[in-house]
């Protein structure tokens, strides 16, 4: 049995199994956070209830969220009564309501025992609005301009009018955010310069003044627009029948979408499930994001990382080559790689009140003292932003590009170093011209390993610039185009943020496994590109690993 032990192929097979059963348990964890967070999207049956309740039977109308099995002893002690105690488990029912604004609770509890019929009616709609949730109930009338329109309400004459209210939201969102943002930017600068000018006791040119009073004449047009947009479809409405028959008018501008749930078909619903995927993935957040989509996250994240890896790849690298090849073996030195060890063991929390100290206080202080004085009091780079969340993560990750690049540069032979010398090159051209690009793989690798770990921080950011909610993104139309001093939302956050901030926690754990699951594929997207990277520049020089 001992001889057996030592020879290598139990222990091969045996870390074939480790590797296998790590693999299965990753995608296991990937499909469980896929499955629960797109099936979220797909259109779910939506049905009329009638339930016995202590005040009488009651009409509801909901969709299914979930089952659970309660033994009779515990609703006996809660005092329920069972129709039938011998049994020794009944079904509970959690139903989504909805109707937020007209019921007490989103969702309700029912045990079966108390269900007395369930109908899934082909014209009950479901009608996503842009405040207060969805709306379950069945659409009944068209209101236009104040007057019933006389034109049977159909599925396709809704579509019409929920495409006109989207096109009519989408212009009010061009003029809120570009339009009449561009004049606010362009304002505030003519102000920051009108500031400057009588703090230095100059005057103030007539071509700023001129300037200035045209530009709030553009405001008040714009803002004159909004309004006549704003209650050009008001009085536009779509007439909805609740649970209980009674007529409630909800406001076309209001509508996102109105879908049918019990008449689709499976191609239908396949459609719809793929619409509403996008939806979340190129839309903004709503109703503190516990609805909408997460397309600012997802930019705010992938700009971090990207703006994180700029910086922490060239310290890392010089850090590494000036441990490698230029720094003598002596207690310096021995010093600094005992730092750089424990700098990887440091708590990200740290890091996040280090860089609020001095990237934030300190740093962006200065910077506002010396080039934004005219601002002040109000911080420009005194307050937290993406550009300190970036260098924050830089050096939380930079550990691991100088441990990384070390090892890619140890791997060298030396006869290669000696060869290029000997044929004339400097050691600064022999690192530049053969060593860097000989250990370029085990950059990227480095760089690999920084941008997994950067990616799902969480803590640190929230010391030094993700928000819940970011007014703007960090890169819009106004010069210079990249804000580095604003604030951003990211991912990770996100996930915390609905999943433990959110005040209905039942309708919003849907989208905690969605926003997961979408971490999940930045990162390893992020990643993936990192290692093809890699391997083109393994493959690149392997002739000449081969050759030394």
């Amino acid at each position: 049995m001992f001889k057996r032990l030592n020879r290598s192929s139990p222990w091969v097979w045996m870390s074939a199994g480790m590797v296998s059963l790590c693999l299965i348990a990753v995608l296991g964890v990937m499909l469980l956070i896929g499955w629960k967070g797109l099936a979220y999207f797909w259109p779910s049956p939506v049905y009329q209830f009638e339930i016995d309740t202590p005040s009488g039977v009651e009409t509801f109308i909901g969709e299914i969220y979930g089952t659970e099995n309660v033994s009779s002893i515990q609703l006996q002690e809660a005092g329920i009564a069972l129709k039938n105690p011998t049994l020794l488990d009944h079904t509970r029912l959690l139903i989504k309501i909805a109707n937020r604004e007209r019921e007490a609770h989103d969702f309700i509890s029912v045990l079966e025992q108390n269900l007395l019929s369930q109908k899934a009616l082909p014209d009950i709609a479901v009608v996503e609005r842009v405040e207060n949730g969805v709306f379950f109930g069945i659409p009944s009338g068209y209101m236009q301009g104040g007057k019933l329109v006389d034109e049977t309400l159909t599925p396709s004459l809704i579509e019409q009018k929920v495409t006109l209210a989207s096109e009519h939201r989408d212009e009010i969102s061009l003029i809120e955010h570009t339009e009449i943002g561009k004049v606010s930017y362009a304002l505030n600068a003519l102000r920051v310069e009108e500031r400057a000018l009588l703090k230095a006791g100059e005057s103030v040119p007539d071509s700023v003044n001129d300037e200035i009073v045209a530009l709030k004449s553009r405001y008040a047009g714009l803002e004159a627009t909004l309004a006549s947009l704003r209650t050009e479809m008001s009085l536009d409405s779509l007439i909805v029948k609740d649970r209980n028959g009674h007529s409630v008018m909800i406001p076309i501008d209001d509508v996102l979408s109105v879908w049918y749930p019990n008449a689709m078909g499976w191609h239908e619903k396949l459609g719809h499930w793929l619409v509403h995927i996008g939806r979340f993935v190129t839309e903004d957040p709503r109703e503190a994001n516990s609805e909408g989509g997460v397309f600012p996250a997802i930019f705010g994240t992938v700009l971090m990382v990207l703006l994180m890896s700029v910086m922490v790849t060239p310290l890392g690298v010089l850090s590494a080559v000036y441990l490698h090849e230029y720094a003598s073996k002596n207690a310096f030195t021995r010093m600094i790689r005992i730092a750089v060890v424990n700098l990887a063991g440091v708590p990200s929390i740290v890091y996040g009140v280090f860089g609020l100290g001095f990237f934030v206080y300190f740093v962006g202080g200065n910077i506002d003292a010396l080039f934004y004085s005219d601002d002040l009091p109000n911080p420009t780079f005194g307050t937290p932003g993406i550009l300190w969340s970036s260098l924050t993560l830089a050096i939380l990750t930079l550990p691991v590009v100088i441990v990384s690049t070390e090892e890619g540069l140890a791997r060298i032979p030396s006869s290669v170093r000696h060869g290029s010398m000997a044929l004339g090159a400097t050691q600064s051209e022999t690192l530049w011209r053969i060593v860097l690009p000989m250990a370029s793989p085990a950059i990227m690798t480095g760089l690999i390993l920084a941008i997994a770990r950067a990616a799902g921080e969480v803590a640190p950011l929230m010391l030094v610039g993700v928000v819940k909610v970011a007014p703007s993104l960090p890169l819009d139309g106004n010069f210079p185009f990249l804000h580095l001093d604003r604030k951003f939302m990211h991912l990770g956050y996100h996930v915390y943020d609905v999943g433990f901030q959110s005040p209905n926690i039942e309708s919003a754990r849907p989208l905690v496994y969605a926003t997961s699951f979408l971490l999940v594929t930045v990162i390893v997207s992020l990643n993936l590109a990192a290692i093809t990277i890699r391997n083109h520049l393994r493959e690149k020089y392997r002739a000449l690993e081969q050759e030394v």
